[in-house]
C-alpha cells in the first residue's frame, strides 16, 4: 500500500489479474493489467503526467497556464487531474459523440470542456485541429498534442513496461495492445523488446481504423466503424512510429460484445470497449500461439465508462449488433481457424 500527498503520486504501479476463464480455456496465462486503478480511471493518466512533467521541466509550460488537448475522453480526464494537482488549468476539446460518462468526469475534475461535431481528420473543425488552433490563440495556453508528443510513449517506456517485466518475472511471451495515439504500444514494446527481443507484440485494431491495413499493405484503409472510443489511427503519428509490432489483427465489435459478457459472467470483470478489444486480441494470440504462453494486455479504463454503449442493448441493436451471442468455445475455434486474418511482420 502507498501513502500519497496528491492523486498524481498514485499514477502507475497498477495490479495485474489473471483472467481465469480464458487462461483455462486456452492453456495460456492471460493477464490484465488494471489501468483502471489509476486516479483518473485509465491508462491515459500515465501519458498525461509525463507530458506535463516534461513540459514543465523544459519551460514550455508554467504554473498558472492552461493545458489544451483534443481528446476522446480518457486523456482529458487524466490531464484535468494532473493539471489541477500542479497548479494548472485545463481545456479539453472532445467530439460530442463520445460517452457522456467521460464528458461528466472531465467537468467534475474542474476542466473546461468544449464539444464539437465529429468530422473526418481532414476537416479543419476536427477536434484535433480545434484544440491546436485554440492553443495557438493565446500565449498562456499549451497544447499537449498527445499524438505527436513522444513524452506519451516515454511514460510507458519508463513505467508501464518495467512494471510488466517485474510482475511477470521477465516471463512475458506476448504483449497485446490497441493503439489510439500509439504511445502505449510504442513505449511498452520498446522496453519489453530491449529486455527480450523474442517478446511478441500484437496490435489489435477495430473496424474504422486503418492501422491493420497500414501494417499489412502500407496504406491507411478502413472499413466500417466501431463503438470503441479513442482507438485506431488513420495517419502515421510520431508515437506510433516508435512501436515495434510483430503481429496485428482486425476484430469486429460483435466479438467484443460476446467476450465482455463472458468474462463478466465467468470472472466478475467488467470491461470497457477498448479493454474488451485488448482481451479479444489476447484470445486471438493464444489461439494461434498457445498453450503455455504468458500473455499480458490492459484493462484500459473503468468498465462503467462504456455503460451507454457496450452495455446498452438499445444502442447495440441500433448499430445492428446481434444480442444472441456466440459461445466463447466457438469464438476460440474460429480464431484458431482464422490465422490468415493476422498480419505478421516479415522476417
Amino acid at each position: 500500500m502507498r501513502n500519497a500527498h496528491r492523486p498524481i503520486d498514485l499514477i502507475g504501479q497498477t495490479d495485474m489479474i489473471r483472467v481465469r476463464s480464458l487462461s483455462e480455456l486456452t492453456g495460456c496465462e492471460i493477464w490484465l493489467k488494471l489501468e483502471s486503478q489509476n486516479p483518473g480511471g485509465s491508462i491515459k493518466d500515465r501519458a498525461a503526467l509525463q507530458m506535463i512533467q516534461d513540459a514543465l521541466a523544459s519551460g514550455e509550460l508554467e504554473p498558472g497556464m492552461t493545458v489544451v488537448e483534443g481528446t476522446a475522453g480518457n486523456t482529458g480526464i487524466g490531464l484535468a487531474i494532473v493539471a489541477r494537482s500542479l497548479g494548472l488549468n485545463m481545456l479539453a476539446v472532445m467530439p460530442n459523440d463520445q460517452s457522456p460518462e467521460k464528458e461528466r468526469m472531465i467537468s467534475l475534475h474542474g476542466a473546461q470542456l468544449k464539444t464539437v461535431d465529429p468530422v473526418p481528420f481532414r476537416d479543419d473543425n476536427h477536434f484535433y485541429h480545434t484544440a491546436r488552433k485554440l492553443a495557438e490563440s493565446r500565449d498562456d495556453y499549451w497544447w499537449a498534442n498527445q499524438f505527436e508528443n513522444t513524452s506519451n510513449a516515454r511514460a510507458h517506456y519508463l513505467t508501464t513496461g518495467p512494471e510488466i517485466w517485474q510482475q511477470t518475472n521477465g516471463a512475458v511471451d506476448i504483449f497485446v495492445s490497441v493503439a489510439g495515439t500509439g504511445g502505449t504500444i510504442a513505449g511498452n514494446s520498446m522496453y519489453l523488446k530491449e529486455r527480450n527481443p523474442d517478446v511478441q507484440v500484437w496490435l489489435t485494431d477495430p473496424d474504422g481504423s486503418g492501422i491493420y491495413s497500414f501494417l499489412k499493405q502500407g496504406e491507411y484503409v478502413a472499413n466500417g466503424g466501431s463503438f470503441t472510443e479513442g482507438i485506431g489511427i488513420m495517419r502515421l503519428v510520431e508515437n506510433f512510429k516508435q512501436a515495434r509490432v510483430d503481429a496485428a489483427v482486425n476484430l469486429p465489435d460483435q466479438d467484443l460484445l460476446a467476450l465482455s459478457r463472458y468474462v463478466r459472467d465467468q470472472d466478475a470483470i467488467v470491461l470497457g470497449s477498448s479493454s474488451a478489444l485488448n482481451l479479444a486480441g489476447a484470445l486471438q494470440a493464444a489461439a494461434l500461439h498457445g498453450p503455455g504462453k504468458t500473455i499480458v494486455t490492459f484493462a484500459c479504463d473503468l468498465g462503467e465508462r462504456s455503460a451507454s454503449k457496450l452495455y446498452n442493448e438499445a444502442y447495440l441493436k441500433n448499430r445492428g449488433l446481434n444480442l444472441d451471442l456466440e459461445p466463447i468455445s466457438e469464438m476460440l475455434a474460429r480464431y484458431r481457424d482464422s490465422g490468415e486474418r493476422v498480419w505478421y511482420k516479415p522476417s
